[in-house]
């Protein structure tokens, strides 16, 4: 079995037990991905720079990153150069032959450039240009599964490749998605809350397990804001392949271990119905 890992950026979330579970598969013969994103640091390297981060609301209501020129760098500078080092370093102290790898390496993650967003602002729409964001389309599926039969473990940020050779900002959830889906691995996605929740305020209203379009529609329904992005994240990894995805509490104990064995929210394939399964 091969587990991709998907380890939150947010603050509330220690890395700790997953770095130590991570470990614990691996020496037990699993192959395991870790994919990690980072935007709370890059918002507070921004700020430490005397610049501030800019978000935009599009036409469908969904507020996201703004990413020009300088955020971008900033993005280079703190997701493959300092947090995906300092993860590999952790993993390798925990005994894990971790390799850091960001999307542009090796054209591990490739697609189309999104060079300009619709957004509204003051009630109307426009057209804001400069933007350096993608969408992942295909995956270096070889490389990681060479590296994984190698004994190598991935530990894989964004920024990806766009389709005119520039390193572009990427949505971590979907890129763990995007590998997931092309190892048909089990994909963990690690956050700071118990799972997808009936009541956000509420951990004892977890919904334990999703196996039908219309348990689906219910998971979708509850889902808001970040928890919404992860929703939509797990349908993509579901449609590329993946063999089931999790989304549950990176600080629980033993975090992968426990969603392996049926904690969390457990998103199976069948959620997707005929049509798309």
């Amino acid at each position: 079995m091969t587990v991709v890992v998907k380890v939150g950026g947010a603050r509330a979330v220690n890395p700790a037990g997953a770095v130590a579970d991570v470990a614990a598969l691996v020496d037990e013969g699993e192959e395991c991905v870790v994919v990690h994103g980072g935007s709370t640091a890059v918002d507070e390297t921004l700020r430490e720079l005397g610049d501030e981060p800019e978000y935009v609301e599009t036409p469908r209501g969904v507020v996201g990153r703004f990413t020009d020129k300088r955020t971008m760098e900033v993005f280079e500078m703190v997701l493959p150069g300092k947090l995906n080092t300092d993860l590999t370093a952790q993993l390798r102290a925990d005994g894990v032959d971790a390799l850091g790898l960001s999307g542009v390496d090796g054209g591990l993650l490739t697609g189309p450039r999104k060079s300009a967003v619709k957004v509204v602002e003051d009630g109307k729409t426009k057209i804001r240009r400069g933007e350096h964001s993608g969408k992942i389309e295909s995956v270096n599926d070889e490389l990681l599964e060479s590296l994984l039969a190698d004994g190598y473990t991935p530990v894989v940020t964004v920024p990806m490749v766009a389709d005119d050779h520039t390193p572009v900002n990427a949505d971590a959830d979907r890129a763990a998605a995007a590998v997931a889906g092309a190892l048909d691995a089990t994909l963990v996605v690690l956050t700071d809350v118990p799972g997808v929740l009936d009541d956000p305020d509420d951990p004892a209203t977890l919904i334990e397990r999703a196996a039908t379009p219309q348990e689906l529609e219910r998971v979708e329904s509850v889902a808001e804001g970040f928890m919404g992005k992860k929703v939509m994240a797990a349908k993509e990894a579901l449609g590329g392949g993946a063999a089931s995805v999790v989304v549950a509490d990176a600080n629980a104990e033993e975090p992968i271990r426990s969603a392996l064995d049926g904690g969390g929210t457990q998103l199976l394939p069948d959620v997707l119905g005929e049509v798309e399964a």
